[in-house]
């Protein structure tokens, strides 16, 4: 398991276990409601009895007492008492200065009576009220409280993620531009002498006829050495002709990979297109990209570079006719540390789509894959 799936399955594993936290304060929070909506009821059929037995009441004034304050204890669930027609008696524990609103109290019968059956009186002279009650100011905060709570949750496990990941990045940001700058300067010194060296070679044996190639590795090692120098600084972007730096990045990966690897430019390598762009950081995409087509024909295929103009873009199009990749993995592999490769930190492409999203605000995407038909990776950069 890579260091990228890793990380993915850690993540999972928190927002389930985040998520499952929520759903478990969801339902019980829940299930509260139901037992305090079921206890309101309760209260509502003894107010009710109180009630009923208050008509039948004729004996001490204690046991009047006791019902009354049955009655007056009633404090925040709202009630209205109506006879057998539903003209309303009385009502309890609503708004004083809404009550005394013509048609208010009818309304919220109208509403109640919708929603709910009422509660039956049956009084001594075989007339019957009936007790209509709504939810108390309490419970109907508690039926939104687990929505609201589990969209708090959601939300704190969102910030966290970002933030997490903000901070990751950055931390990672950290440690890349500081081993690319001290990769930068430790290949420095090496590239100098190796200079010096392939002077005197040239000097005291000219005869010898691969000194021309030795200079183009060394100034291959130089540019590199320049790209790494300009990590985690902003590169400078300059308006010139991008056809010769794909041609001559293409012609340098053709001299150095195996002779069965095959690639086709399909474009014309005389013409002009201008496009602002950083040559040395726009070379390393395609050398990137270029290599991860090589990978996925295993040095046996054809890699077909397409240069076009599309409205105000320069279309860049690498193709090749590997193994391919899954559908799943389109995005991934942009992703640091993803690799299916046993060797390799997995950060080719993902430098790739930094250099041209963050710096040329460009895009790049697999414009099209399948298993064992080839891949084919997009460049767009705007005209200038």
């Amino acid at each position: 398991m890579n260091t990228y799936t890793h990380k993915t399955l850690w993540k999972l594993i928190l927002l389930l276990l985040a998520v499952a936290i929520g759903m478990f304060s969801f339902c019980y929070t829940y299930l509260l409601v139901r037992n305090l909506k079921t206890e309101e009821r309760k209260k509502i059929e003894i107010w009710a009895e109180a009630i009923r037995q208050l008509n039948f009441a004729a004996d001490t004034g204690q046991n009047l007492a006791f019902l009354s304050s049955i009655i007056e204890g009633n404090t925040t669930i709202p009630v209205i008492l109506a006879d057998g027609k539903d003209s309303i008696i009385s009502a309890r524990n609503y708004d004083p200065i809404k009550v005394n609103e013509p048609g208010y109290l009818q309304a919220r019968l109208h509403k109640i009576k919708e929603k709910s059956e009422p509660i039956l009186i049956y009084l001594p002279d075989g007339h019957i009220n009936r007790v209509y009650y709504e939810d108390s100011i309490i419970l109907k905060k508690l039926i939104y409280y687990p929505v609201v709570q589990l969209s708090i949750i959601i939300l704190f496990i969102i910030v966290s993620y970002l933030a997490f990941n903000s901070s990751r990045k950055a931390e990672q940001n950290q440690v890349w531009v500081g081993m690319s700058k001290e990769t930068a300067h430790q290949l420095g010194t090496p590239v100098s002498s190796l200079t010096g060296w392939l002077e005197m070679l040239r000097t005291k044996y000219p005869e010898i006829p691969f000194t021309d190639e030795i200079a183009s590795d060394i100034a291959r090692l130089e540019k590199i050495t320049e790209r790494f120098s300009k990590i985690g600084s902003r590169p400078e972007l300059v308006s010139t002709n991008i056809i010769p730096v794909i041609r001559q990045t293409i012609d340098y990966l053709r001299s150095r990979a195996s002779s069965r690897t095959i690639f086709i430019n399909e474009f014309d390598t005389l013409a002009e297109i201008i496009v602002k762009f950083n040559p040395p950081l726009l070379s390393w995409v395609i050398e990137n990209v270029c290599k991860n087509a090589i990978d996925a024909t295993e040095g046996e295929g054809k890699i077909n570079i397409s240069v076009s103009e599309i409205r105000n873009y320069i279309i860049i199009d690498i193709k090749d006719n590997g193994k391919g990749i899954p559908r799943s993995a389109h995005k991934k592999i942009f992703n640091p540390g993803y690799t299916t490769k046993q060797r390799g930190w997995g950060l080719g492409l993902s430098l790739a789509k930094r250099i041209i999203e963050d710096y040329h605000k460009g895009k790049i995407f697999v414009k099209y894959s399948e298993p064992g038909l080839g891949t084919c990776i997009r460049i767009m950069l705007k005209k200038s």
